[in-house]
Protein backbone atom coordinates (compact mmCIF):
# COMPACT_ATOMS: atom_id res chain seq x y z
CA UNK A 1 0.00 0.00 0.00
CA UNK A 2 1.38 3.40 -0.90
CA UNK A 3 1.61 6.20 1.64
CA UNK A 4 -1.00 8.12 -0.38
CA UNK A 5 -3.44 5.22 -0.11
CA UNK A 6 -2.78 4.93 3.63
CA UNK A 7 -3.46 8.64 4.11
CA UNK A 8 -6.79 8.30 2.27
CA UNK A 9 -7.82 5.28 4.33
CA UNK A 10 -6.89 6.99 7.59
CA UNK A 11 -8.93 10.06 6.62
CA UNK A 12 -11.89 7.86 5.78
CA UNK A 13 -11.63 6.11 9.13
CA UNK A 14 -11.34 9.40 11.05
CA UNK A 15 -14.23 11.07 9.24
CA UNK A 16 -16.79 8.95 11.06
CA UNK A 17 -15.42 9.60 14.54
CA UNK A 18 -15.09 13.37 14.18
CA UNK A 19 -18.82 13.98 14.64
CA UNK A 20 -18.86 11.84 17.77
CA UNK A 21 -15.74 13.54 19.18
CA UNK A 22 -17.11 17.04 18.51
CA UNK A 23 -20.51 16.27 19.99
CA UNK A 24 -18.83 14.70 23.03
CA UNK A 25 -16.69 17.75 23.71
CA UNK A 26 -19.58 20.13 23.22
CA UNK A 27 -21.30 18.90 26.37
CA UNK A 28 -19.39 21.92 27.65
CA UNK A 29 -19.41 25.25 25.78
CA UNK A 30 -16.49 25.88 23.43
CA UNK A 31 -15.62 28.42 20.77
CA UNK A 32 -13.93 27.18 17.61
CA UNK A 33 -10.30 27.49 18.63
CA UNK A 34 -10.84 26.04 22.12
CA UNK A 35 -12.68 23.08 20.58
CA UNK A 36 -9.87 22.49 18.10
CA UNK A 37 -7.26 22.70 20.86
CA UNK A 38 -9.20 20.23 23.05
CA UNK A 39 -9.47 17.78 20.13
CA UNK A 40 -5.74 18.05 19.48
CA UNK A 41 -4.93 17.47 23.15
CA UNK A 42 -7.09 14.36 22.95
CA UNK A 43 -5.11 13.06 19.98
CA UNK A 44 -7.43 14.13 17.16
CA UNK A 45 -5.66 16.61 14.92
CA UNK A 46 -8.15 18.55 12.81
CA UNK A 47 -7.61 21.61 10.68
CA UNK A 48 -9.88 24.64 10.79
CA UNK A 49 -11.10 24.02 7.25
CA UNK A 50 -12.63 20.74 8.46
CA UNK A 51 -13.75 21.70 11.97
CA UNK A 52 -15.58 24.97 11.34
CA UNK A 53 -17.80 23.69 8.51
CA UNK A 54 -18.58 20.59 10.61
CA UNK A 55 -19.62 22.72 13.60
CA UNK A 56 -21.76 24.99 11.40
CA UNK A 57 -23.44 21.96 9.82
CA UNK A 58 -24.19 20.45 13.24
CA UNK A 59 -25.62 23.79 14.39
CA UNK A 60 -27.75 24.07 11.22
CA UNK A 61 -29.12 20.58 11.97
CA UNK A 62 -30.26 21.76 15.40
CA UNK A 63 -27.72 19.64 17.26
CA UNK A 64 -25.86 22.62 18.73
CA UNK A 65 -26.93 25.84 20.36
CA UNK A 66 -24.70 28.87 19.98
CA UNK A 67 -24.33 32.30 21.49
CA UNK A 68 -21.96 35.18 21.19
CA UNK A 69 -19.94 35.96 24.35
CA UNK A 70 -17.34 38.50 25.25
CA UNK A 71 -14.15 36.64 26.18
CA UNK A 72 -10.58 37.86 26.46
CA UNK A 73 -11.53 41.22 25.00
CA UNK A 74 -13.28 39.91 21.91
CA UNK A 75 -16.58 38.45 20.79
CA UNK A 76 -16.55 34.69 20.33
CA UNK A 77 -19.27 32.34 19.25
CA UNK A 78 -19.66 29.53 21.76
CA UNK A 79 -21.29 26.24 20.84
CA UNK A 80 -22.86 23.65 23.12
CA UNK A 81 -25.05 20.59 22.63
CA UNK A 82 -28.75 21.24 22.26
CA UNK A 83 -31.19 18.78 23.79
CA UNK A 84 -31.47 17.12 20.35
CA UNK A 85 -27.67 16.97 20.15
CA UNK A 86 -27.45 15.39 23.61
CA UNK A 87 -29.97 12.74 22.57
CA UNK A 88 -28.03 12.02 19.38
CA UNK A 89 -24.73 11.87 21.31
CA UNK A 90 -26.20 9.24 23.61
CA UNK A 91 -27.41 7.15 20.67
CA UNK A 92 -24.16 7.49 18.74
CA UNK A 93 -22.12 6.65 21.84
CA UNK A 94 -24.10 3.43 22.30
CA UNK A 95 -23.65 2.59 18.63
CA UNK A 96 -19.91 3.37 18.80
CA UNK A 97 -19.45 1.11 21.82
CA UNK A 98 -21.28 -1.76 20.11
CA UNK A 99 -19.26 -1.33 16.91
CA UNK A 100 -16.02 -1.00 18.82
CA UNK A 101 -16.74 -4.21 20.76
CA UNK A 102 -17.65 -6.08 17.57
CA UNK A 103 -14.55 -4.80 15.80
CA UNK A 104 -12.30 -5.74 18.72
CA UNK A 105 -13.78 -9.25 18.66
CA UNK A 106 -13.30 -9.59 14.90
CA UNK A 107 -9.73 -8.29 14.99
CA UNK A 108 -8.90 -10.59 17.90
CA UNK A 109 -10.33 -13.57 16.03
CA UNK A 110 -8.32 -12.64 12.99
CA UNK A 111 -5.14 -12.38 15.07
CA UNK A 112 -5.85 -15.70 16.83
CA UNK A 113 -6.35 -17.66 13.63
CA UNK A 114 -3.40 -16.06 11.87
CA UNK A 115 -3.59 -18.79 9.27
CA UNK A 116 -2.69 -21.58 11.68
CA UNK A 117 -6.25 -22.83 12.14
CA UNK A 118 -7.04 -22.98 8.45
CA UNK A 119 -7.27 -26.58 7.32
CA UNK A 120 -6.71 -27.87 3.88
CA UNK A 121 -9.69 -29.32 2.06
CA UNK A 122 -8.17 -32.82 2.55
CA UNK A 123 -8.05 -32.37 6.35
CA UNK A 124 -11.63 -31.06 6.41
CA UNK A 125 -12.86 -33.99 4.34
CA UNK A 126 -11.22 -36.47 6.75
CA UNK A 127 -13.22 -35.02 9.67
CA UNK A 128 -16.56 -35.61 7.90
Amino acid sequence: MTSSQLVKMRLELRRGVLVLAVLGLLKQPHYGYSLRKQLQEGGIDIDEGTLYPLVRRLADQGLLDSEWRQAEGRERRYYQLSSLGAELLSQLTDEWQQLNGALAFLLEQSADTNGSDIKSSDESAEEI
